[in-house]
């Protein structure tokens, strides 16, 4: 009989446990009224699996190398937003997207930086994002998790699938009145 490491029966355990706890936290119960796609566990993860090798791919391009695209995967839908230097470099991401295993679909949600910041704009729209997620986490009618805030000279972008309809338009609203917001762009998506 062959026998394994206790190490890596425990390494496995934790692993599993860890994939399978991160997949059960993302589930919230909804009215009975409001239809919602279900994902399984299986989806979830392999929806995480996707994400990160999205996310691998954008960072490890010479041409990108860029924090400031979100990568959000539904049923292996990607879903890109954020800001880049260029149209080459969105054209590049999409690209890189569509190349991992497991994409089935790439929604380009990306825009342009324009010109550069500065360094104190750069903090502003760190606060400002930070003030948004907040407003979010306590806002009841929001699934903060679900949308993901990148902020460029006060624009808020705002991405990711979200529940229905009525969801969207509340974080739209909750965005807006953040202090230092001077507009909110809507790249949400619908869970289907």
């Amino acid at each position: 009989m062959k026998t394994h490491s206790p190490l890596l029966l425990i390494a496995v355990g934790v692993i599993s446990f860890g994939a399978l706890f991160a997949a059960g936290c993302s589930k919230t119960e909804t009215p009975a009224s409001t239809p919602v796609a279900t994902t399984t566990v299986g989806t979830e993860i392999d929806d995480t699996v996707v994400t990160a090798g999205v996310k691998s791919a954008l960072l490890a391009d010479a041409d990108i190398k860029s924090f400031d695209f979100q990568v959000e995967t539904r049923k292996g839908e990607v879903q890109l937003s954020g800001f880049a230097l260029n149209q080459s470099q969105i054209d590049r991401a999409i690209e890189l997207a569509r190349a991992v295993k497991g994409v089935k679909n790439v929604d380009n949600k990306l825009g342009l930086k324009g010109a550069p910041t500065s360094v104190g704009v750069g903090v502003d729209d760190g606060i400002v994002t930070a003030r948004v997620k907040a407003a979010f986490m306590n806002d009841p009618d929001i699934k903060s998790v679900d949308v993901s805030v990148a902020t460029r000279k006060g624009e808020v972008q705002l991405s990711g699938f979200v529940n229905d309809q009525k969801q969207m338009d509340r974080a739209v609203v909750v965005a807006r009145a953040v202090e230092n917001v001077t507009s909110v762009s809507n790249e949400m998506s619908i869970k289907k």
